[in-house]
């Protein structure tokens, strides 16, 4: 590589990822707000409410306890009953429809429901003027995405994912120093994750067992189809099937990609293949592995992406130090350059150059992304005050989970997928992938 064109490389790169950050991390002037739709002054507390209190929607609120907790909204009174408790002056509901409806006091709400929930609650939520903190994956299909990123920027709400690793210090590092040209030019990268850590590769469950007093079964299905109550599906197992979740992939490619769709200015895919454990219609397959391609951006050349799960995992690097585990317990990803190679842990903890003796010879560069100096959840809390944009707004969490999702349509259909990414559309004639990207609602559900 010239000088000229490291520098040329090294100059694009940075401008992409100051790009990027520069909305997430940079306080704009007063008054010139583009995202965050201003309810209070930056010294008054926010008005928040949680919908789905029973797991990580309970943390998030917790996360937030310097402001005002006013109403929670959960299915399953027993699940949400610590939360609930933690909370006794909030307003208890059981139908986020009713909440928003009766309850206008609300500046913000914090979604961490089953996937296939995220999208109807969301969009009401904006609808109303509210901002919207989102669980991972934003959604459960590519269309939602769409549509979640497109209404955030059209109400003027703050938003941000639940996927913590954005805030965090490695994703930084690794931009700045692939953006360093510490690695030369990335051309291949190698994902991975532990999970699923719950029973995959299922079928629907025969017995249909009495619903219990403290769930509204109904309301738990929303917009997926009718189907009869079974523990198999809640509280816990619901990321495995396919009605209610978006199986390892979804739920953790939205934290492992992140440095990845980041720091080499991923946009979407052109095609999409899979390989898995046995596939069926209702649950998730016990393993997989998907690999993405994508185009040339600007200088920086195609990529191959592949993603692996159920046990399954990547081709040691032998870089890598006799008894040195790859990434971490959660997962990692490997980058592959011209010049070497880069490894981290789960939410991008940790990154090295590999092997150790590059990592401890390399000089780094300045660091010149801001960081974000709070919490994930603080730092939206502050875009909903107008302080400035979260740094996982939908204008980046959304072509982040688009991608994801999409992985899908090739481990549920089986065949390779060319994908047209601006159109969301499926270009060499898989119908049963295409009609994945944006399948119906149950009656009774207004499709967004």
């Amino acid at each position: 590589m010239t000088e000229e064109n490291k520098m040329d490389r090294r100059f694009f790169m940075a401008t992409i990822a100051g790009g990027m950050l520069a909305a997430c991390t940079t306080l704009p002037k007063k008054g010139k707000v583009p995202f965050a739709k201003i309810h209070t002054s930056p010294n008054d507390r926010l008005n928040i409410a949680g919908i789905g209190i029973g797991g990580m929607g309970g943390s998030n609120l917790k996360a937030c306890e310097s402001e005002n907790i006013v109403a929670l909204c959960d299915v399953d009174s027993k699940y949400a009953a610590k939360t609930f408790a933690r909370y006794p002056q909030a307003k208890r509901y059981t139908d986020f429809r009713v909440m928003l409806e009766k309850q206008d006091d609300i500046d913000a709400v914090i979604v961490a429901t089953p996937d296939h929930t995220h999208a109807v609650i969301a969009m009401a939520a904006m609808q109303l003027g509210k901002h919207v903190y989102v669980q991972k994956p934003l959604t459960r299909t590519v269309y939602e995405a769409r549509k979640l990123t497109e209404t955030a920027r059209k109400y003027k709400v703050a938003t941000q994912m639940g996927n913590q690793g954005r805030s965090g210090e490695g994703i930084r590092l690794i931009t700045e120093w692939i953006a360093d040209g510490a690695i030369g030019d990335v051309h291949e990268v190698q994902t991975w994750t532990n999970r699923p850590i719950w029973p995959q590769g299922l079928k629907r469950p025969k017995k249909t067992p009495r619903i219990p007093k403290y769930l509204d079964w109904d309301l738990f299905l929303g917009p997926a189809p009718d189907r009869p109550y079974h523990p198999a599906y809640h509280p816990w197992n619901w990321r495995a099937w396919w009605d209610f979740g978006t199986g390892a992939l979804g739920d953790m490619a939205c934290h492992i990609v992140d440095p990845v769709f980041m720091a080499l200015n991923l946009g979407y895919p052109t095609a999409v293949e899979a390989s898995a454990t046995p596939v069926n219609n209702e649950s998730a397959p016990h393993a997989s592995i998907v690999r993405y391609t994508f185009p040339a951006r600007g200088s920086m050349p195609p990529v191959k992406l592949t993603w692996w799960d159920g046990g399954l995992m990547p081709p040691r690097p032998k870089e890598l130090e006799p008894g040195r585990r790859m990434g971490d317990a959660g997962g990692g990803v490997i980058f592959i350059g011209s010049k070497g190679k880069l490894m981290c842990g789960c939410y991008a903890r940790n990154p090295r150059l590999i092997p150790e003796t590059k990592m401890k010879a390399y000089k780094r560069p300045e660091k010149t992304i801001p960081r974000v100096k709070v919490k994930h959840e603080m730092d939206w809390v502050l875009a909903c005050k107008g302080e400035r944009p979260a740094c996982s707004n939908f204008d980046y969490s959304g072509p982040l989970t688009e991608t994801v999702v999409m992985g899908n349509l090739a481990i549920r259909s089986g065949k390779p997928i060319e994908w047209d990414g601006e159109k969301m559309k499926v270009t060499n004639n898989v119908p049963e992938a295409d009609a994945l990207v944006n399948p119906p609602y149950r009656k009774g559900w207004k499709h967004i």
